[in-house]
């Protein structure tokens, strides 16, 4: 039986319009913050709201042959675990479909007016509010794929679909549930992630890596107590300079050129993407960003920025402690600094290896004898797609095409979801379908983010068209 791609563009319209965005709107509400934000998510409630409203809304899709159970380990985040059994008699495949429930801290105080982060609002055809884009639409983008096959009467694969709360967190909680499942998961043919993003919102991209990332707290102590700045400085070295100092063997203060260790050799084929990639996108890969006055992007090398956000390592510092705030900042030598460091990794390099030398860069020979330290506190390695297989290579075409109107585009990405190398690892002949909403300026982890509701519509489409194909193909 054919899909009727009419009655899938239908489906895909009415089923945001009437059924994604008024429950995604009630989600976007809760403030349940990945376990890594927010040491009491496990009393405070908000993850048990989240996931109930998750699951009630998706026993109430009718979608036949579904088992859906809140499952549950002692000290973990719950995970929804769903079963979608096969309408097909032959071939009969697994696709396992991922997606998650946490969401970033809010930063509330940085969002426009009119805008909060709990609260959904739709302006301009985007629907703004924490955690709708990345990644609370998932579960119900996996379900109404499904349901749309399913109204068709079309036979499909035996699903597999899982919603996690610790993605924001680095996936800390998942491998035990996957671990504890595996007989249920059993081995997925097709894994489909829509927990990334698009260059634009014009056409279908798909994630062909992503990077890893690794943070920790970096410390520099110098004294046992404070003293008068008059007194000290110029005689008690300053741990913000040592710090500085220290930074600068990981990141080059004037280039920003990062240490050798935690680079990779790039494949070529990769760096054919990324130049077509950039190609396509032009000036919006530095334009999407709300620059301040005069400052821009690094460097105009399209092609270059491309590299640098997707298979360069980078470092940036997230956090402070030891700083007073500067209306009671007193002329006062400080004990210590202390910054939250946040390190992007290449995709195909071992977080494992990242720790161990971003210590030794930081705490060896510490000038003037000063006390350095680093602990990470958080890593996950990056993750490079394997290659497409033919049949889907053009049923990606296809499906870009036909409710895009143009082709398909690979990209990397610069963020991490690092459930796709766990995956990668434990299946290594699985087809890989990542993408996502977090396109130009939506933000996602920033203030006022948003999800292009007429992208979403196609991309839902698009997912329709791909499970079909899969299902199809012998």
């Amino acid at each position: 039986m054919s899909l009727d791609i009419e009655k899938v563009k239908e489906f895909s319209n009415k089923a945001w319009d009437e059924n994604i965005i008024p429950t995604l709107s009630k989600y976007i509400e809760i403030p349940n913050q990945s376990p890594l934000y927010d040491a009491n998510w496990a009393t405070n409630g908000y993850t048990e709201e989240a996931i109930q409203l998750l699951e009630k809304w998706i026993l109430a899709q009718g979608i036949k042959g579904i088992t859906c159970e809140i499952k549950r380990i002692e000290g973990l985040t719950p995970i929804i675990f769903m079963v979608v059994e096969a309408t097909k008699t032959e071939n009969v495949k697994t696709v396992l479909m991922y997606g998650h429930m946490d969401k970033q801290p809010p930063l509330t105080d940085a969002w426009d007016e009119g805008l909060h982060p709990y609260k959904a609002v739709i302006k301009n055809n985007r629907l703004y509010g924490r955690g709708g884009a990345d990644d609370g639409y998932s579960t119900f983008a996996s379900i109404c794929a499904i349901q749309a096959l399913q109204q068709q009467n079309i036979p499909h694969d035996r699903y597999v679909v899982i919603i996690e709360g610790s993605e924001e967190s680095g996936s800390i909680h998942l491998p035990q549930y996957v671990e504890k499942f595996q007989a249920e998961i059993q081995t997925p043919s097709l894994v489909v992630c829509l927990d990334s993003g698009c260059g634009n919102y014009d056409q279908l991209w798909m994630t062909s890596s992503l990077r890893g990332v690794l943070t920790g707290d970096l410390t520099v102590k110098v004294l046992n107590e404070a003293c008068h700045s008059g007194s000290a400085s110029g005689i008690v070295p300053s741990s913000f300079r040592i710090l500085r100092q220290v930074l600068d063997r990981v990141e080059n203060q004037v280039t920003g050129e990062i240490n050798k260790q935690l680079h990779v050799e790039i494949p070529p084929y990769r760096l054919e993407q990324i130049a077509k990639c950039a190609e396509i996108l032009g000036s919006t890969i530095y334009d999407e960003f709300s620059w301040y006055q005069g400052t821009g992007p690094i460097t105009k090398d399209l092609t270059q920025l491309m590299i640098n956000k997707t298979w360069y390592p980078s470092v940036c510092v997230t956090g402070a402690e030891g700083l007073p705030h500067t209306s009671n900042a007193g002329n006062v030598m400080r004990t210590h600094t202390t910054v939250k460091v946040s390190v992007r990794l290449p995709p195909s390099f071992k977080h494992t290896d990242a720790g161990a030398i971003l210590k030794n860069l930081f705490e060896s020979n510490p000038p003037y004898g000063a006390t350095v330290t680093f602990k990470a506190d958080k890593s996950a390695s990056g993750w490079d797609s394997p290659q497409t297989k033919p049949f889907l290579e053009k049923a990606l075409g296809e499906a870009s095409n036909l409710f895009y109107g143009k082709d398909h585009v690979y990209m990397g990405e610069g963020g991490s979801i690092p459930f796709m190398k766990m995956l990668n690892d434990r299946f290594p002949e699985s087809q890989f379908i990542v993408t996502g909403l977090l396109g130009p300026a939506s933000n996602a982890h920033g203030p006022n983010e948003f999800l292009d509701i007429p992208f979403a519509k196609r991309l839902l489409s698009c997912v329709i068209y791909l499970l079909d194909a899969h299902a199809k193909h012998a």
